[in-house]
């Protein structure tokens, strides 16, 4: 009677062995005629349905005595799909479930699916939580769990005690504190302000500068530190030190700092989980130590897909790494003399930071008013044909460096954003869309920041462009049935057009107005649940929604490289539904609805019926 039932399934997997035998042996088996009426509304059900055969449809009994086609149908049940739970711990069914042919169910107890989720708590929770909360415990799988380990690490757990001295402090009580402390730096504090000091600014200090024994500590100490708070993720402090090229972070308070966290210490931590990432790209020093930096980035996405880290820290890790590829070669290809005087952006989801696999190139120079640079468009030609050996395609539509379309100066950059605002349609929506998501990488970051600030200030003046601009979450349907179910196509779901671009697009929309300056969709939906734009329940619903469509793309993707494909440029947003297990597809399909919630939100409130 069991034979056919699948216990490696979510959320079957999350039992024991001996909660599984409990399972088994309380299954019993149904067979329903095509019409019959499985569980009806207000009645109490069963229990938990398992569908082995056949289809199931779940209908508004308002509509039972309406012909077939004209009943409201919520959603289709098939093979591997199951319902009933909520009916169960409810009491009753709020809809009728009607056999749509001819149907074969395991059916467990209501009384035995209450006794399995009190004693499993993962189990329980999969059935009581919300689409946000089961997106997480997605996640809960026994290959996962030593890395998951690591990524729910705290910084605390790597963090040592500082070494902390006044202002005043010599040079040599400095050196000597620190020897006799067994650590390679330490913390001055200066007013309220902390400094640090490590043992190679000791050594430059006194050997290379020739100070004096007794020279003030503070003065060779570096202000700008980064810090974190100390129940931030030990993941992040890894990122945050990839990102700003440095090996340690302060922990603490705005005024206080309680420990440090250095690269060594997290790496070895990681290293004791088997999972270590390589750091070349620091010590790359020319175009063939570069390139082989970058060879290893699709490598270390496969590893972190394998082990299941959270789908935002790999997109932070990985935006970091290639970002400072993108630094490292503009460095290495643009004269000094010139790098104060550009800007590099990239822009769209790597903007965003939010490509994982490399992607087409999406970027562009903002130049000084009135720089000349002759040498520069044999040199940005370098840089786009380098990107390319390193693995990042061409962009089909020329939106990058070798491109003098995406050369400008301050004056032509803003004059270009300005139009493309006033006429928000076509291809000036297009343009617009990526460059609002621009983020600068190398050179002199300030102009970008004058042009930012210029273009936030001025769409105060345009309140009809939003509505505009908007409009574009419009642009493609949602891949449902009219019966609530996922449609799927001959050559798999369009995740970008059908999930990503209507959430990515609306919570952009929302971020120019509201003046966000955060380009991250992420922290965009956070940034617009603070000012109370977005009520908190759907600021999680839609950020696990994107990062659902986004890990099942990546996992996918990841899939196609491993089957031998040279890339995954050609159907990379395209999602083979049949390839999903059950827990996949139903997140996918809630995920789906959410997306259909927010087009309608955004349709109310900037009234797009009517443009």
């Amino acid at each position: 009677m069991t034979a056919s039932f699948d216990a490696d399934k979510p959320p079957f997997n999350l039992l024991s062995e001996g909660e599984l035998d409990l399972l088994r042996r309380n299954l019993d088996i149904a067979y329903f005629k095509k019409g019959e009426v499985i569980i009806g509304a207000g009645e109490v059900p069963e229990g938990l349905h398992l569908l082995l055969k056949g289809r199931v449809a779940e209908e508004d009994q308002a509509d039972k005595d309406a012909p077939a086609p004209l009943r409201h149908t919520y959603v289709h049940y098939t093979q591997d799909d199951y319902f009933g739970a909520w009916s169960s711990l409810r009491g009753s069914a709020i809809h009728d479930f009607i056999a749509v042919e001819e149907t074969i169910c395991h059916i467990l107890p209501t009384a035995k699916l209450l006794e399995l989720m009190a004693a499993n708590q993962a189990f329980g929770e999969y059935f009581r939580t919300s689409f946000a909360s089961r997106t997480q415990l997605r996640a809960a799988t026994p290959h996962n769990h030593d890395m998951t380990e690591f990524m729910l690490a705290r910084v605390s757990s790597c963090m040592r005690e500082p070494l902390i001295v006044l202002e005043g402090t010599s040079l040599r009580e400095g050196y000597q504190l620190m020897k006799n402390q067994q650590v390679d730096c330490l913390l001055v504090r200066r007013n309220t302000r902390y400094g640090m000091v490590t043992g190679s600014d000791m050594l430059t200090a006194l050997l290379d500068q020739a100070l004096p024994a007794d020279t003030d500590v503070a003065s060779i100490a570096s202000y700008r530190l980064v810090q974190l708070p100390e129940d931030d993720y030990l993941f992040n402090a890894l990122v945050q030190m990839t990102e700003h090229r440095i090996e340690r972070v302060v922990i603490g308070k705005v005024d206080e700092v309680i420990g440090i966290v250095e690269l060594t210490d997290i790496l070895s931590y990681f290293s004791n989980h088997s999972h270590v990432i390589g750091l070349r790209i620091d010590r790359a020093q020319t175009m063939e130590d570069l390139e082989e930096a970058a060879a290893v980035l699709n490598s270390l996405i496969t590893g972190l897909n394998v082990h299941g880290v959270k789908i935002r820290f790999v997109m932070e890790l990985i935006a970091a790494m290639n970002e400072k590829i993108m630094a490292k070669l503009f460095h290495l290809l643009v004269p000094e003399g010139v790098q104060p005087h550009v800007c590099l952006l990239v822009m769209g989801s790597e903007g965003r930071r939010e490509q994982i696999l490399k992607t087409d190139q999406d970027n562009a120079l903002l130049m000084r008013n009135g720089l000349d640079w002759p040498e520069g468009p044999r040199i940005l030609g370098r840089f786009s044909e380098m990107l390319a050996k390193f693995g990042y395609p061409p962009c089909t539509g020329g939106i990058m460096v070798s491109n003098a379309d995406w050369v400008m100066s301050l004056a032509q950059w803003t004059e270009h954003l300005r139009d493309w605002s006033t006429q928000p349609r076509g291809d000036n929506l297009l343009k617009l869309a990526i460059a609002v998501d621009a983020h600068p990488v190398a050179g002199n970051a300030a102009l970008f920041k004058a042009s930012r600030n210029w273009f936030m200030r001025s769409l105060q003046e345009n309140q009809i462009f939003f509505a505009h601009f908007a409009k574009a979450v419009l642009s493609f349907a949602t891949p449902l049935t009219f019966f609530g179910g996922i449609r799927k196509q001959q050559h798999g779901l369009d995740i970008k057009k059908g999930g990503i671009f209507p959430l990515v697009h609306g919570v952009r929309a929302l971020a120019l107005e509201h003046r966000v300056l955060e380009t991250n969709t992420f922290k965009r939906v956070e940034a617009l649940v603070q000012l109370g734009v977005l009520s908190d329940e759907m600021g999680q619903d839609l950020s696990h929604a994107l990062g659902l469509f986004i890990q099942l793309r990546m996992q996918q993707q990841v899939e196609r490289l491993e089957r031998g494909a040279a890339s995954v440029a050609d159907d990379s947003n395209m999602l083979v539904v049949e390839l999903l297990d059950r827990l996949d597809r139903d997140l996918l399909r809630e995920a789906l609805h959410i997306v259909k919630n927010f087009k309608q939100f955004l349709t109310q409130r900037y009234r797009l019926e009517s443009l």
